[in-house]
């Protein structure tokens, strides 16, 4: 008599044919270029002549004071675009799924502003905040404050930045809360109004422990995104980093390295650290956040 055996998708010669061409993508366009990456950090010189140069990179990356600026800035970013981000895109959820007639239409205007490319975005933007006739100086104005000078001063340019980067992070964050939102069920909500509960107590003793899966999903990707951050300082400060490099990041480091300086293997070094940061916050962040949602 055959013994039974429980069925595993990994012991199935059919299922890793069905996932072969994936796998392939996957190898030829991340984990390769991955593997480039290491292995172009440990040499110095042109493409066209690479010479062995050890750990060296590391160590003059890692005392430039440059990329420890371009670190304190994107962790500064990181830590402040993705809390308040993810704070104001749930009031807006909450707002739009229980008080707001035609949810469709306006979650269709909210999404809008994810689809539209960032560089067209941060040339409306660009003009929103000159600090001569941009409309954010002309709205503040009407309660005595400015001008602001949000793109030519240093100390600004990290405000600016974040200002953006919320902006930018606000529909995909709604559009993935609203569907957490439609999926808490409503039976809860209802024996809590039978109790004399109050919406806000229904907000944090239901919907927010309903809402930890999504939150927590969109924690880990926003603050990778974050950490990655580039367009968003190439579209606002027109292809720099801020005036005197107050706005640079650790990727537009690694860029200047890379493609301005002509210095590959700094580059890459750079870039190697900084993914062994990112890796690095991911799975305590991961650790964290399942620990709290237990």
């Amino acid at each position: 008599m055959k013994k039974f055996t429980r069925y595993r998708a990994e012991n199935s010669p059919q299922a890793w044919l069905f996932l072969l061409p994936s796998l392939v993508i996957i190898a030829i366009f991340n984990i390769y270029p991955l593997y480039q990456t290491f292995k172009l950090s440990l040499y110095k010189g042109s493409l066209n002549n690479l010479t062995f140069n050890g750990f060296q990179n590391f160590q003059v990356v890692l005392q430039d004071p440059k990329f420890h600026t371009a670190l304190s800035n994107t962790a500064l970013y990181a830590f402040i675009v993705v809390p308040l981000g993810l704070i104001i895109a749930m009031f807006i959820a909450v707002t739009i799924y229980e008080k707001v007639r035609y949810k469709d239409f306006f979650e269709t205007i909210f999404f809008i502003p994810y689809l539209t490319s960032i560089i067209a975005v941060g040339v409306v933007f660009r003009f929103l905040m000159n600090g001569d006739y941009g409309f954010i100086n002309h709205l503040l104005s009407f309660i005595n404050v400015g001008p602001i000078n949000f793109l030519d001063n240093p100390s600004m340019s990290i405000t600016t930045l974040i200002i953006f980067g919320i902006w930018s992070s606000l529909a995909f964050n709604i559009i993935i809360l609203l569907s957490g939102l439609r999926n808490v069920d409503q039976g809860y909500y209802k024996v809590a109004d039978m109790f004399g509960a109050s919406k806000l107590e229904q907000f944090i003793k239901i919907t927010l422990p309903q809402m930890i899966p999504i939150i927590t999903f969109l924690s880990i990707v926003n603050f990778i995104s974050a950490f990655k951050v580039y367009a968003q300082v190439y579209a606002v400060f027109n292809g720099k980093a801020g005036i005197a490099d107050s706005a640079t990041t650790a990727v537009f480091y690694i860029f200047n390295k890379f493609y301005v300086e002509n210095r590959y293997g700094q580059g890459m070094a750079a870039a190697v650290i900084l993914f062994l940061l990112i890796l690095l916050f991911t799975l305590i962040q991961n650790y964290v956040l399942k620990r709290i949602s237990k």
